[in-house]
């Protein structure tokens, strides 16, 4: 591939006009595209790059708008001293809010775990540095344990093995920790703990943002904390420096700025938001919202389950259709049996001969795999993004012997086929809302369980609420507050709180609902039997009319 020839002295990263090498200059899309392919140009390691699912404002801030944003940043500073752009300054705020991750809870528990360790060990080291007139500081201690779990979490997702899951559980003083006294997760990349094409977009945009910084404008370096950890951080990824090489950036040796993490990022759950101190709203947490709905005649009513003793006989089957095959507790297997009960009498039931299912978000496989062994008439599609769940999926589909199962690694958007049934359990956030629309511009049946209610914002292709009676009587704060509400069914709160959050649960859901009976459905909302068999125990089952 060519670039325009210049005689220019210094490097620019223009959309037009950009990276120069050997008198050569390319544009920026040029720079980005020349610089993930050489990172995926690799015959010994593994990539594993994460597609988000859905285009959030946030993933449109990083692979567009910032990147226009450095290249008007770097003609102005060519010619004069320019202002920081709002967007950098946007993206050093987002890299200092707490990360939000499917089943957080799990991995802030483990984190709280660490800290009290770390926190046992300090008067030890205190005994002994006492006479230190410049010894460490205790709370680095505590600070450079509690970030290496995300740190660690992070990078053996880009490792070629997969690391065995722990199944071990914590101690009672941590199962029993309030959610609200957890410590929040910070940022390891742009997305929040994964690499993603977020990070190879904004890496040559970034370096080149603080070329300019360091030279003409060293003195503003120290605003950028986070953003100069994350340039130094996604180099430690596996290849990147290979990779930037054969592009031609040269990366800078920047100075740790970071401050200890408890100055940058002050807990959330002790530091409400503006907007929660402010708005009138909040005051109250959901109830002002539910009773808004009740007098509009919109109460919390689950259809009857269509049979909740109903269960598949496991120790009957073959060991590869159980999920106790995958690496999970014995507690969680079983659970996952449960659900799995709930969902299959519901297919099975729906299912004709000659029915095509599609499995979204299949993870592992644990839905899929077992519809396509009680359903042999039937062709079942697993679609799921991470290699490594489909190559398990694929193992326990061998040793079955299946031949009316298909895999399918790709973003549920990309799947064109034609389909009778969509399943999806546990579809994070707005996922959820992805398979229904895609069942429904099919007319297909769905049957769907929801997670990650607090994952739910607009987005570029769903605004909330969806259905055209929740939007009369409900703004988009008063539907959040519910979203964030429904996310507080975990086993460790209070009863009362469990029921405001599964109350919650439903009338989210119930929107969707609505939403697709809009649209020609027949929709219903059940409990999944028994309850605790998931915190996130809600089914929307659909069926087009």
């Amino acid at each position: 591939m060519k670039g325009i020839k210049k005689s220019l002295a210094e490097e620019y990263l223009y959309l037009d006009l950009s990276h120069q090498r050997e008198g050569c200059i390319f544009p920026l899309h040029t720079s980005v595209t020349l610089f993930l392919l050489s990172y995926c140009d690799n015959k010994i390691f593994k990539v594993y790059l994460v597609l988000t699912r859905e285009v959030s404002q946030w993933t449109r801030l990083c692979e567009l708008t910032i990147p226009l944003a450095i290249e008007n940043f770097l003609r102005l500073s060519s010619e004069q001293p320019s202002t920081i752009p709002v967007e950098i300054l946007q993206l050093e705020k987002k890299l200092g809010e707490p990360v939000r991750v499917h089943n957080d809870d799990k991995l802030r528990r483990q984190k709280l775990k660490q800290q009290k360790a770390a926190g046992a060990r300090l008067p030890l080291a205190q005994d002994k540095s006492k006479n230190k007139v410049h010894g460490q500081e205790p709370s680095e201690g505590v600070d450079s344990l509690s970030s290496s779990l995300e740190q660690e979490v992070a990078f053996s997702k880009l490792r070629a093995k997969e690391e065995p899951a722990t199944t071990s559980r914590e101690p009672s003083h941590i199962r029993k920790a309030k959610a609200s006294d957890l410590p929040p997760l910070e940022h390891v990349f742009a997305e929040g703990l994964y690499f993603t094409l977020a990070d190879i977009v904004l890496l040559p945009c970034v370096h080149h943002f603080l070329v300019v910084i360091c030279k003409n404008l060293s003195e503003k370096l120290v605003e950028f904390p986070l953003l100069a950890s994350w340039y130094q951080r996604v180099q430690e990824v596996p290849k990147v420096k290979t990779a930037a090489s054969k592009c031609g950036i040269q990366f800078l040796d920047l100075p740790d700025l970071l401050t200890t993490s408890d100055e940058q990022h002050p807990n959330p759950s002790e530091v409400p938001c503006m907007e929660e101190q402010n708005d009138p709203l909040f005051i109250g947490g959901p109830r002002p919202t539910m009773t808004k709905l009740m007098e509009k005649g919109i109460e919390v009513i689950f259809s009857p389950h269509p049979c909740p003793t109903w269960t598949l006989d496991w120790n009957s089957l073959p060991a590869a259709v159980s999920p106790r095959e995958g690496k999970m507790s014995s507690d969680r297997a079983l659970r996952k049996q449960q659900q799995l009960n709930n969902l299959v009498y519901v297919v099975t039931n729906q299912a004709r001969s000659g029915d095509r299912i599609v499995d979204f978000c299949s993870g592992g496989g644990h839905v899929g795999i077992v519809l396509a062994h009680v359903l042999p008439s039937c062709q079942v599609i697993l679609i799921e993004n991470k290699e490594l769940s489909l190559v398990r999926a694929k193992k326990r589909s061998d040793e079955l012997g299946l031949s009316n199962i298909w895999f399918i690694q790709a973003n549920m958007e990309y799947f064109t086929g034609m389909f009778n049934i969509g399943v999806a359990l546990h579809a994070c956030g707005v996922a959820t809302d992805m398979v229904i629309e895609h069942c429904i511009k099919m007319r297909a049946s769905f049957v769907t369980c929801p997670c990650c209610y607090g994952f739910i914002q607009n987005t570029s292709k769903f605004n909330f609420p969806k259905s055209e009676q929740f939007k009369e009587t409900l703004s988009y704060k008063e539907h959040m507050i519910l979203c964030r509400f429904a996310d507080q069914t975990a086993v460790q709160l209070p009863p009362q709180r469990r029921l405001i959050g599964k109350q919650c649960m439903y009338l989210v859901d119930l929107d969707r609902a609505r939403a697709a009976e809009e649209r020609g459905y027949s929709v219903q909302v059940i409990s999944m039997e028994p309850e605790n068999c998931s915190p996130k125990n809600n089914m929307i089952v659909g069926v087009p009319i």
